[in-house]
């Protein structure tokens, strides 16, 4: 790929070294060392929403392998003020774009669809939307303002025209985190092409990662916290010193490393735990720990070299993504910082990365919006 010349422009220039830090493997210093990280430069224009849309929270993104790029939003999160036509027919803009969109890989709109249906029980809080091997469009109900019922408990699978293909799963029927049939409130998911396995991190309410066959919903496993079993009466007490919580407290990303390995980030605990495909704990990384907040761990995505050398992790309570060596769980680098500009962060929630390693963000809250940072190679 062809190298963008690097550009020390307020606003363009994403990666912050910020000195050199020695980190051991179960802690991660605050500031990150600087030198051997990925840099980045925002492309303000991107995407290319239709003229007459405009977005909710935004709180799932992700890339096809076509490197399109998919975005889930809450329509309903769109303030009525935002929403011309409620003022004004006559209008051109605002009206909220669909629930679900596919952009090409130049930001251009493709489709949009998305919401109640024949067949399904559609998500009343969107909240992941993953794309698999076999181009199948996976959609998850967590978090918003329906998370403290309880009953969000399914997960949807699409054609990515839309077509509903399987539910896993059934609103109001949750019976905990040992229920081998309901989720409750699952954050995010990944099929793996090797087993065709889906892995879902369940998530808001439950507290494990739990497998089921991606195309029939049959479970397969699941597990907890250090591969413990999973504990609903476990206290939800924030630590932020010495021994880690043995259960998880909120579930909310997951990658599966193409080595094999599932990093789970567990939000609430500002830390990542790292597995076996099978549940075998291997270790875990605490992330700005003393942090309160929203936690400082939203989710996972890696970089797109063989090795998958990087791990990028959103952290909205600090306003930043924050760059990993996956092998050794040091950070070497951040993305961003709180703002409204470009490049800056309202409530970071969610990234993906494409076969270029360019870097795509969401935000929910008041963020309302989707970012591209280009990848411009390793600093």
């Amino acid at each position: 790929m062809k190298m963008k010349p690097w550009i020390g422009v307020t606003g363009l220039v994403l990666l912050i070294p910020l000195g050199l830090a020695q980190c051991m493997l179960d802690e991660v210093a605050q500031e990150p060392r600087s030198g051997g990280a990925p840099r980045f430069e925002v492309d303000p224009f991107w995407p290319n929403l239709p003229d007459n849309m405009i977005l909710g929270q935004t709180s799932g993104i992700a890339v096809d392998h076509q490197d399109h790029v998919w975005v889930i939003h809450r329509p309903e999160s769109v303030p009525d003020a935002e929403q011309a036509v409620l003022h004004n027919p006559e209008a051109t803009c605002c009206i909220p774009a669909p629930r679900v969109m596919e952009f090409d890989e130049v930001g251009n709109y493709v489709q949009g669809w998305g919401g109640p249906g024949e067949g399904y029980e559609w998500p009343l809080d969107e909240h992941t939307v993953y794309i698999d091997y076999k181009d199948n469009v996976w959609i998850s109900s967590a978090g918003g303002a329906n998370t403290s019922a309880g009953t969000e408990n399914h997960i949807l699978k699409f054609t990515r025209s839309g077509q509903f293909l399987l539910q896993i799963g059934h609103r109001g029927q949750s019976k905990g985190s040992l229920d081998t049939e309901n989720l409750n409130n699952a954050a995010d998911i990944y099929v793996s092409p090797e087993t065709n396995e889906i892995f879902v991190a369940d998530g808001y309410v439950n507290r494990r990662i739990i497998v089921f066959d991606a195309d029939t919903g049959e479970f397969k496993r699941m597990w907890g916290a250090y591969g413990n079993e999973p504990d609903d009466s476990a206290p939800r007490t924030r630590v932020t010193e010495g021994d880690g919580p043995q259960q998880f407290n909120l579930v909310h990303g997951l990658g599966v490393s193409d080595d094999g390995f599932v990093y789970v980030a567990d939000r609430l605990n500002d830390r990542i735990q790292v597995f076996t495909i099978e549940g075998a704990f291997q270790r875990e990384v605490f992330v700005a720990r003393k942090t309160l907040g929203l936690g400082t761990v939203f989710g996972v995505g890696f970089s797109p070299d063989p090795e998958q050398r990087f791990m990028y992790v959103p952290d909205a309570t600090n306003g930043h993504v924050r760059i990993f060596e996956r092998q050794t769980l040091e950070q070497v680098g951040l993305v961003g910082r709180p703002g409204r500009q470009a490049g800056q962060f309202v409530t970071v929630h969610s990234v993906a990365v494409d076969s270029q390693g360019n870097l795509y963000t969401a935000e929910v809250t008041d963020g309302r919006r989707v970012q591209k940072f280009t990848f411009m190679g390793i600093l």
